[in-house]
């Protein structure tokens, strides 16, 4: 064999092994979409103001990541109807899917959706930069995670298994020029709260106090609760005994009556659309409900109190206590693209996104995009909301695959003591009865 032959020969060994080499180091400096790049995930949301911010905003992550989107955007009762046919299947059509709260409870229970542990500790899926402690805490504990204290809240057993994203908290909206022309001063209190309900329909004739839901069935149990959490109360206490019977239980439905006998006219028949609708079309002077209503008080086309609309923290009882409700995102455990799915699900969460998804109306998920600047500038009210969300709560309402059932009864009851007038006591003490019943059926009293 010839000297360049073989010079030959040990050339294309060495740009062989140098070949070799160069793949191995750049698939392991691969940025971490490349891998999914051309992957097509379908993801299936409500239709709702936070999601349709989101909209808005998805066209940046595939630009950014070259991970294609398709949106099943479905109204709320129909897309849970559509998720409980998906997640039985072998094979779901879902990657991503949005869920409201109470949902929790019956996915994980019924295992239908991915631990995200083993997401999290990937260093090739999950980002160091992505400052989970900057997550609200109440909404993390409300939405994600399972397992733990009471089967639904943080503790050393609970697991994440959805991360908040169009999550909401309680918060109070007031007429600013109706408070600055009697020299009001902003309820910090129920006791003030409950003193203003009432006193400004003799200040204002024609003009309610509060906007309440107070329609039989949710909207009045979803109203209860509000101030139940405040006023010290639970649903049950840690052994799973019904306790809304109890002093606390029958001062907030108190209190909820008193808002709306003292409330605009139709008060009683009121749900969150019509008690929204009464706060815009200046028929109510106050508003204690969902932050998903602030986006609204300043669109003309909806509102005729642009403007005039001043925001505070849930009042006070004994105990600092605003709801936590709306709506996470959840990997399917059978989900086809599931590591494509989590890129997703933690580029919307990350800090860059939120704070685009707020610009746009959307309901941040962060302290730091309530507090930021630009946020700030475009929606004012959100450092005051970010403020509310330290004292959220998460066990507000329990969330237990059971709690449909005594939450229908509890609204129905409710209803009577806000338009037959029923007496409150002996009202809940059946519901508490009933609910006994209902919680010794499902096991919960086996190991007593």
């Amino acid at each position: 064999m010839s000297m360049i032959l073989k010079i030959a020969k040990t050339t294309l060994v060495v740009l062989g092994a140098l070949g070799l080499a160069t793949g191995a180091f750049n698939a392991a400096h691969a940025g971490p979409y490349d891998a999914y790049k051309g992957t097509r995930l379908v993801v299936n949301f409500p239709a709702h103001p936070h999601y349709n911010a989101v909209m808005k905003v998805l066209p940046e992550f595939t630009k950014e990541t070259g991970i294609e989107v398709e949106v099943d955007q479905l109204q709320y009762m129909k897309m849970r109807e559509k998720q409980t046919l998906e997640l039985t299947k072998r094979k779901g059509d879902y990657d991503l899917l949005a869920y409201v709260v109470f949902s929790k409870a019956d996915y994980v229970y019924a295992d239908q959706l991915e631990n995200l542990a083993r997401y999290f500790m990937n260093p090739r899926l999950s980002n160091p930069a992505y400052d989970a402690p900057d997550l609200i805490e109440g909404y993390v504990a409300n939405i994600g995670i399972a397992g733990g204290h009471k089967g639904y809240l943080p503790g050393p057993t609970g697991s994440m298994f959805g991360l908040p994203f169009g999550s909401e908290t309680s918060i109070l909206g007031y007429r600013k020029d109706i408070f600055e022309k009697h020299n009001l001063s902003v309820p910090k209190t129920y006791d003030e709260l409950l003193e203003l309900a009432c006193k400004i329909p003799q200040l204002e004739p024609g003009m309610g106090g509060l906007a309440s839901r107070a329609a039989s069935g949710h909207h009045a149990s979803h109203a209860f609760l509000l101030h139940l959490s405040p006023l010290g109360g639970r649903i049950f206490d840690d052994a799973w005994n019904p306790i809304v019977n109890n002093a606390a239980g029958v001062q907030a439905a108190e209190a909820l009556k008193t808002i709306v006998d003292c409330g605009a006219e139709g008060s009683r028949a009121f749900g969150f659309a019509e008690a929204g609708a009464s706060f815009l079309q200046g028929r109510s002077a106050m508003f204690l409900d969902s932050t998903v209503f602030a986006g609204q008080v300043n669109d003309p086309s909806k509102s005729k109190v642009v403007g005039k609309i001043g925001w505070a923290p849930h009042p006070m009882g004994v105990r600092k206590g605003s709801q936590t409700g709306g709506f996470g995102i959840a990997i399917p455990k059978n989900a086809q693209n599931k590591e494509a799915a989590f890129l997703l699900m933690q580029w919307l969460t990350s800090k860059k996104a939120d704070k685009l998804i707020a610009l746009q109306g959307g309901n941040p998920s962060r302290y730091s995009t309530h507090g930021d600047a630009e946020v700030n500038a475009k929606f004012p009210h959100m450092k005051t909301f970010g403020e509310a969300l330290k004292n959220a709560d998460p066990d507000w309402r329990p969330i237990i695959p059971v709690w449909g059932k005594i939450n229908a009864d509890l609204g129905t009851t409710l209803s009577k003591i806000l338009t037959e007038g029923a007496d409150i006591q002996s009202s809940l003490d059946g519901v508490a009865e009933r609910a006994k019943q209902i919680m010794q059926d499902a096991g919960y009293y086996t190991w007593n």
